[in-house]
């Protein structure tokens, strides 16, 4: 039982769109990252650290080399000397004064000579043995005189010292002991003072410099800004990389400038580019649940999908083979397509992210990332311009983006002052690459359209040609019902038109919404007028009628699919009654039954209610122009009066209430509406008295072609009613 639940539960969600949607969007990034990462593996350059093949500057550009520059500043940086602060030395000449007074006293006491020696040792600090005792039999076996002398030359050497600053105790320490006799001759020191001046000095000295690190940072930084950086040219036609040559810092650098990739792939590049993708992904999503409604859904999700994916593996190889201007190829027909497809901003937004995604995973050169936004930008905005009536018009798009291509690469090799004659060939390559994508978007349209069932405003052009098989047999065998459409067209285009909607399309939904009146068109009162018959609803019970007129949303479905039509042009003809009540046969139910056996449900269409404008405006129309037809000479006001009946009955029964039509939508629909209505009906000029004459000669001719059309007209209607009979 659990086994049963758990397949229907897996069941129901690869049912769910929103499951799909996800899968779709997983797929869609793990193959995008995937087909990028490739090229880390397509360009097989550096193999443990050494450079596989040859590898030449195919362009001049610079680059800076890293290890010598950070070289550079940090020798520039050492060779600054810290910058030393002096602090108060006062106590050590105390400390000298205090240890020459103990001294004295230890030498002038009454104490043993063993005592005054033992006294000198723990009262010097000294750290050579020899040199210690030196000092104390030094002092112990000269007179009062001699030590006097001795202790001033301490203090005048102490004072030397001091002014000349120590920066540590050992820095003093170091210094060699006859030194000091060099050092300061002028003293006049006599040779046998200068190891116990040492001893004393070892004693009572410590440093009296600090180092200033703030301020000593602060030069040595600026030390290294002053050295710029070391920068090594390449021209055109130097060697990047010899076979066999080590691959430092340096070289990866410039094979990156010359848009090589010598990176080693690893788990953190791989999550990086994988989450970079996602979000980018994401904002795309984001902009289309807000902005771009209409294409948010997984048949649209598809297509994006598979443009993208296929785009990214022809455009991956064609860097691998270093074939660059075919990226004008690739990049203008995806816009182009995309853009006839969903909406030109839509399309100019996901291929600027796309190629920026591009530059981070291919290294390519920030100038043709720049030059393949611009002319991305420009096929946005030429299809936008397309009115799609001629399919030539693209082709025009494929001049203009070409033109684009051109100028931004030409401006591009003038600033970087790199023209020779190769660019020319180079800027012929693009001009071609970037033209023939036209070329290509208008030959894949139909495949694109017949795979994702998808139809193009082109595709709608065609569906909107009145030799179509469909038209042509309403035109045939229901002309009042082909007639009603003409004009419902009229209305949608002109009212589509006013509220920004897709006119096209609502043209070409108002041509195909009535085909279900095919399988019986005798039962539908605009072609019985016209095959002068008697309306076969007046055998009917209105129930029956009821099934009979409101399955011609049903039975025109089922045609629209036998013949191929996508699935926009079959909303119109399911939601153009919404859920709207047969009034007609309601009231009659009504009359035979009484009001209590018969309710409204019963006597609604199947729905679903119009969910687009364009279906919305359809409804509208082909409820007015019914009306509006039924009245006979109908004035200005009438018109008016009638149109807004009819909209008003559709909002109040709730018919429009999943449509994105606003108040303001509906005011401009009926202003529309009124304005096409009340051009059908304008007055004509009567003929003249003297041409009445030459119509009555022509009397007799004019009735024997009346009677000709009659009995075609009775011909063609036994034809149908025969038909009517075998379905």
């Amino acid at each position: 039982m659990r086994k049963i639940n758990f397949i229907s539960f897996v069941t129901d969600a690869f049912q769910s769109s929103r499951v799909l949607a996800f899968l779709l969007f997983l797929f869609t990034t793990i193959s995008f990252t995937a087909i990028l990462a490739s090229s880390y593996y397509m360009q097989d350059i550096v193999a443990n650290g050494i450079s596989k093949k040859d590898i030449i500057a195919k362009k001049s550009f610079e680059v800076v080399d890293v290890k010598k520059t950070d070289f550079y500043r940090q020798d520039a940086a050492n060779k600054i000397k810290p910058i030393l602060v002096a602090i108060e030395s006062n106590y050590i000449k105390q400390n000298l004064n205090l240890l020459v007074e103990n001294i004295s006293k230890i030498k002038n006491s009454n104490i043993p000579y063993d005592e005054k020696r033992a006294q000198l040792n723990n009262l010097l600090h000294i750290s050579n043995s020899s040199l210690k005792k030196g000092t104390i039999d030094f002092i112990l076996n000269n007179q009062e005189a001699t030590l006097k002398e001795f202790f001033k030359d301490s203090m005048v050497i102490l004072e030397k010292i001091l002014q000349s600053g120590l920066l540590t105790e050992t820095e003093f320490a170091k210094n060699d002991i006859e030194s000091l006799f060099y050092i300061y001759p002028q003293t006049n020191i006599k040779r046998s003072y200068i190891k116990p001046i040492m001893s004393l000095m070892e004693h009572v000295i410590v440093p009296n410099l600090l180092v200033d690190e703030s301020a000593t940072n602060l030069i040595r930084e600026k030390a290294k800004d002053s050295i710029k950086p070391f920068v090594v040219t390449f021209k055109r036609g130097d060697y990047i990389l010899k076979s066999g040559e080590p691959v430092t810092q340096f070289k990866k650098d410039a094979l990156k400038k010359a848009g090589y990739t010598a990176l080693e792939l690893n788990k953190g590049s791989i999550c990086g580019l994988f989450s970079l993708v996602c979000l980018t992904f994401v904002f795309v999503l984001i902009y289309m649940k807000k902005y771009e409604k209409n294409f948010y859904n997984l048949r649209y999700l598809l297509l994006q999908s598979s443009l993208l994916l296929v785009s990214t593996v022809i455009a991956v190889t064609i860097a691998h083979y270093d074939l660059l201007p075919l990226l004008y190829l690739i990049f203008p027909a995806y816009t182009l397509i995309l853009a006839i497809f969903t909406s030109p901003v839509l399309a100019c937004l996901s291929l600027i992210l796309t190629l920026c995604l591009f530059s981070v995973a291919l290294n390519f050169d920030q100038q043709l990332i720049l030059a393949l936004i611009f002319t991305t930008i420009l096929a946005s905005y030429s299809v936008s311009k397309i009115n799609y009536t001629k399919r030539f018009d693209l082709i025009k798009c494929g001049f203009e983006v070409s033109a684009i291509a051109l100028v931004a690469n030409l401006l591009i090799l003038v600033f970087e002052w790199d023209l020779d004659a190769t660019v020319f060939n180079s800027l012929l390559q693009v001009g071609l690459a970037a033209f023939t994508s036209s070329i290509i978007a208008l030959g894949s349209l139909p495949f694109i359209e017949k795979l994702f069932k998808i139809v193009t405003p082109y595709g709608l052009i065609e569906l909107a040609d009145h030799n179509q098989e469909l038209l042509a047999t309403l035109q045939y065998k229901a002309p009042g019902t082909y007639h009603h459409s003409l004009m419902v067209a009229n209305l949608c285009e002109g009212a589509a038109e006013a509220i920004g909607g897709n006119p096209i399309l609502a043209r070409v939904g108002a041509y195909y919404h009535d085909i279900g009146k095919l399988e019986r068109p005798l039962f539908f009162i605009e072609n019985q007028s016209y095959f002068d018959i008697e309306n076969p609803h007046i055998q009917l019970n209105p129930r029956l009628s009821k099934m009979v007129i409101t399955s011609h949303a049903k039975d025109g479905v089922k045609l629209a699919k036998e013949h191929g039509l996508p699935q926009s042009i079959i909303n119109f003809i399911q939601q153009h009654h919404g859920e709207s009540l047969a009034g007609h046969f309601y009231q009659q139910a009504i009359q035979q039954e009484g009001k209590e056996a018969v309710s409204e449900e019963q006597f609604r269409y199947p729905g679903p209610k119009p969910n687009t404008k364009e279906t919305a405006i359809l409804m509208l129309a082909d409820a007015v122009e019914s009306a509006v037809r039924s009245l006979k000479n109908p004035s200005p006001d009438e018109i008016e009066k009638m149109i807004s009946k009819i909209i008003t009955e559709r909002l109040n029964d709730g018919q429009l209430s999943d449509s994105p039509l606003t108040l303001k939508d509906i005011k401009l629909i009926a202003s529309t509406f009124n304005r096409i209505l009340r051009g059908m009906q304008h007055d004509r000029i009567k003929y003249q008295e003297n041409l009445m004459n030459e119509f009555k000669e022509n009397d007799s001719i004019r009735f024997t072609k009346t009677q000709e059309e009659k009995n075609e007209r009775k011909i063609q209607r036994k034809r149908l009613e025969n038909e009517s009979d075998e379905n």
